[in-house]
């Protein structure tokens, strides 16, 4: 049986055509690490690096050096070093009632900061006017998930940017299911800092992503992790300047040449057209759900204010059973759960339960979105 991958808000696939051969590429041809050592192989891979630096920096709008581009493992891990970097005992953070457990899960375990949840209505969105209220003369960073990764919600970035700026409050974007999707723009957005994971809308491999900061933020974070950068050598101190501050030990080589081809190829292809097709078949999936009585649609259906992430209720049913007979029937590969964010699942009012999650990539089609409606009508039905 053919299956059909409806699951990219996980991780993309397929990834674009010479992704993989790049990768191979440096694994059979290249083999040296970065900033260790001058001999030629060596000084192409670092090469590669700046280049992807300088992609990622160009595809959001990044105002700062491409040194200030840091290359984690995630996005996840671009998140604990900002949000374990940045904050104090003592201080105020806000976020929203929609955000992962890689916001969550890092923000409670620190001891003596305190948090408030900005309140989203049932379709996961934030009104910027409920921000005001919450501010407290030590909220030093305000986190945002710019699109659910639940119900594919996109919240207004600039509206919550422009009222950090005005408060002098940081502000963190979770890019994870905008980037690469959507267009986004750091400086329009007044961020401070932004992480981005390289596996998803950028298209490339798991295991790599980045951490995009200004200056300014990047001066009060205590990095998480100390050792070797191949720079300053003569000292044991960390060196000040980054991005070799924030990137000691051996990077993941492999994915840097898997995530500079991807991005090659999202460069290439452009955003805003990569989001004109993913909304076609958005559409296509909102409007078909409509007329199937036993899926509900969790989020919004205005296209302007979400992402091909769309999750579906199944009310009277076992979602886990209702996703495992649209793999096992039909090949539609989906995800069904809580998806790491049970906030945002009681926001939605789909706690403790779930949903099934339908996400859309570059790569599907509209035979695809038309064969999944029909399983999800028969699953529904039966």
């Amino acid at each position: 049986m053919k299956t059909i991958y409806l699951d990219n808000a996980a991780t993309s696939f397929p990834k674009p055509a010479g992704v993989s051969d790049r990768m191979k590429t440096y694994m059979d041809s290249v083999g040296a690490t970065i900033n260790r050592s001058v001999y030629g192989s060596a000084q192409d891979a670092g090469m590669v690096a700046l280049q992807l630096r300088e992609r990622l920096a160009r595809l959001f709008h990044f105002p700062e050096s491409p040194t200030h581009v840091i290359l984690t493992s995630g996005a996840t891990a671009g998140l604990n070093l900002a949000i374990k970097g940045f904050l104090r005992p003592g201080d105020h953070c806000l976020v929203s009632d929609m955000e992962h457990n890689a916001v969550m899960r890092p923000l409670v375990q620190l001891e003596g900061v305190a948090f408030d949840r900005i309140p989203c209505d049932r379709e996961g969105c934030l009104d910027p006017a409920d921000i005001p209220p919450l501010i407290r003369p030590n909220t030093r960073l305000l986190i945002l998930a710019h699109g659910s990764n639940v119900c594919g919600t996109v919240q207004d970035a600039e509206a919550v940017g422009t009222i950090c700026a005005q408060h002098g409050i940081a502000f963190l974007l979770d890019a994870a299911q905008t980037a690469g999707h959507y267009p986004v723009d750091f400086a329009k957005y007044h961020l401070s800092a932004m992480s981005v994971p390289g596996h998803k809308g950028l298209l490339g491999p798991s295991g790599i992503g980045a951490l995009l900061m200004t200056d300014a933020f990047a001066s009060q974070l205590t990095p998480l992790l100390a050792g070797g950068t191949g720079s300053a050598s003569d000292s044991e101190l960390l060196p000040s300047f980054l991005p070799d501050r924030f990137e000691s030990g051996t990077p993941n080589i492999p994915g840097i040449y898997g995530l500079e081809a991807a991005l090659r190829f999202v460069e290439e292809s452009r955003v805003e057209l990569l989001r004109v097709h993913e909304m076609k078949l958005c559409w296509q999936f909102l409007d078909g759900l409509r007329d199937i009585p036993g899926a509900v649609l969790c989020g919004t259906e205005d296209l302007k204010r979400r992402c091909g992430v769309l999750s579906v209720d199944f009310p009277g049913r076992d979602n886990a059973e209702c996703a495992y007979r649209l793999e096992a029937e039909f090949g539609i590969l989906t995800r069904c759960g809580l998806h790491c964010a049970p906030a945002a699942h009681k926001t939605l009012g789909t706690f403790p339960r779930g949903t099934v999650r339908f996400s859309l990539g570059f790569a599907n089609t509209e035979a695809e979105v038309a064969a999944a409606l029909a399983a999800i009508r028969t699953v529904s039905e039966a």
